[in-house]
């Protein structure tokens, strides 16, 4: 066990803010800890039984020109649960949305320096849907064929799409 003993916010910006605390251990020991306090955010894996859908789009941060991802969006709407986040995001980036919904997983982003969690759901029972798309955001929606799920999964470069991927083939391999 651990106690948290005081620390600071020492930025704060319009995605995550970094904090710098300090905590005790049982065993006496202290520590000091830079951590990056984030919402959280939703990732989906939406699929009609012949595809499913991603979207390749700029990562400046990675240098990547389209990374191909699932469907995401953090957790930044005041009062809206994450399976609302969730059919807000379906809508805006690929323009669907699904009758069925099925959360997969949370997991941690990176534990060793944020709290973000991820909440993967899966969409299904998918509909044609239209919504405003944030301004900044310039995504390609791609559209694979199941067929191509281990290539796209052995490919997949970014850490919520390939936890999302795998737990997809689970899910198919157990239906």
């Amino acid at each position: 066990m651990f106690e948290h003993t005081g620390g600071e916010e020492v930025y704060a910006g319009k995605i995550f803010s970094v904090r710098v605390d300090r905590f005790r251990h049982d065993d006496g020991g202290e520590v000091t800890r830079e951590w990056v306090v984030h919402p959280g955010a939703v990732a989906v894996l939406a699929h009609d039984d012949e595809r499913f859908w991603m979207v390749a789009q700029p990562r400046e941060a990675a240098g990547e020109e389209a990374l191909l991802e699932l469907p995401a969006g953090k957790l930044d709407e005041e009062g809206e649960d994450p399976l609302e986040t969730a059919r807000r995001e379906l809508a805006e980036e690929i323009g669907k949305r699904a009758e069925s919904w099925r959360h997969m997983t949370t997991y941690y982003a990176s534990a060793g320096f944020t709290d973000e969690q991820v909440r993967v759901y899966l969409a299904t029972d998918l509909s044609d849907a239209s919504a405003e798309s944030e301004e900044e955001e310039r995504i390609d929606v791609r559209e694979v064929p199941l067929a191509e799920l281990d290539a796209t999964i052995a490919g997949c470069r970014d850490a919520k799409t390939l936890v999302g991927l795998l737990w997809f083939r689970a899910y198919l391999r157990e239906g």
